[in-house]
């Protein structure tokens, strides 16, 4: 069975006004769109053709979500937490209400989540960098005091960035916080900036542009810059802190809503608990790039709640095995799908932008000419 599933984009601020238009052929709205979840959250299930929502159709059991993703400014810092870490939270807040702003859990669940770059350039932020490397960024804006305070702090001992986090965070550091942004934005403008973090200056500059005297604008000094490429993606686990800073995607996640925040963003921060569920090891989050040949790309993440696939379509029908209810997003050209071995003239039409849920397949195919996500469980 083939069930053609559309959304309305939700309008969060940070949302881009025009990339979701351009994706699919549109007049823009004019008002900012963030987001288009596939999926059957309670938070937004989507519209199944007939007037149903999925939810309706999966009775609220999909493992993951499905979403196109187009930010015009950063999103808020934020990591999210384990499984265990979610059913404990879940259960410490249940005396809260669904929509109290002081709520840092909204279910029970992970989430772990994909971002595969549909624009030519996503730029995010992705997990702390060494600590080495940060104090050698910090030489090149100078010895201002809020500079030499968070270079101090980060060259002690123990747990250095976990310190330094909370420090930024506790809401007696302005002063320093506001000092670093003045040295970051001098060193970014200057002709003779420093070469090796030229492009991590540039975009901390124009985040603290749009986010003028945010703590969290340092925070993002301490985390790693990434650019990626059309069909290039990152896996972002538990955990993990990282920010989308610009450009279209496609993500999928563990059907979740969990974040915790940490910057960026006029919504609660709850410092202590973040910093429970914050994993401080500085790291390089890996880049997952497509394969040089072949119709299909797979993106390897190791959790059971879902998998991804790129499929490249040249004008022959490309056979998918799909294990468990599958989902195939139209992200260019002229995209059809059918079940099994059905002949392209039983085919459904999948307009870009939108998506073909096959409920109980083992194997489908697609065919046209361009291009299409195919998300599943894991395996």
């Amino acid at each position: 069975m083939l069930l053609s599933l559309t959304n309305v984009p939700r309008d969060y601020a940070w949302g881009s006004s025009t990339l979701l238009a351009e994706l699919e052929g549109r007049t823009p709205t004019g008002a900012p769109e963030a987001e288009v979840w596939f999926g059957d959250h309670p938070g937004d299930p989507a519209d199944v053709e007939g007037g149903s929502t999925l939810d309706t159709v999966t009775g609220g059991e999909l493992p993951y979500l499905l979403k196109l993703l187009a930010a015009a400014d950063p999103l808020s810092i934020q990591v999210h937490p384990t499984i265990e870490q979610a059913r404990d939270g879940w259960a410490r807040e249940a005396g809260l209400a669904a929509d109290d702003p002081t709520r840092n859990y909204r279910d029970d669940n992970h989430k772990p989540e994909l971002i595969v770059a549909l624009s030519d350039r996503f730029e995010a932020l992705s997990g702390l960098r060494p600590v080495a490397d940060t104090l050698r960024l910090l030489d090149t804006l100078g010895d201002s005091g809020g500079v030499t305070q968070l270079r101090e702090r980060l060259s002690g001992e123990g747990d250095v960035l976990r310190d330094a986090l909370a420090w930024l965070l506790s809401g007696t550091a302005q002063s320093a916080v506001d000092d670093v942004i003045a040295a970051v934005s001098a060193a970014a403008g200057a002709a003779a900036g420093s070469d090796e973090f030229a492009a991590e200056l540039t975009a901390v500059r124009s985040i603290a542009e749009r986010n003028p005297g945010d703590p969290g604008v340092v925070v993002a000094l301490l985390m790693n810059f990434i650019v990626l490429g059309r069909g290039e993606g990152i896996f972002l686990r538990a955990g993990l802190l990282h920010a989308y800073v610009s450009g279209l995607g496609v993500e999928i996640m563990a059907a979740s809503d969990n974040v915790l925040r940490g910057g960026l963003t006029p919504k609660h921060i709850d410092v202590p608990e973040l910093l429970s569920i914050l994993d401080t090891t500085p790291s390089v989050v890996p880049v997952l790039r497509p394969a040089a040949s072949g119709a299909v790309t797979s993106y390897e993440v190791d959790v059971p709640d879902f998998a991804l696939r790129r499929v490249t379509l040249t004008g022959e029908p490309v056979a998918v095995d799909v294990a468990g209810p599958a989902m195939v997003l139209a992200t260019a050209g002229e995209v059809s799908v059918s079940s099994g071995e059905s002949s392209d003239a039983a085919a459904r039409a999948v307009p870009v932008g939108t998506v073909a849920f096959a409920a109980d397949e083992t194997a489908i195919v697609l065919s046209g000419t361009g291009e299409a996500f195919v998300a599943e469980p894991g395996r």
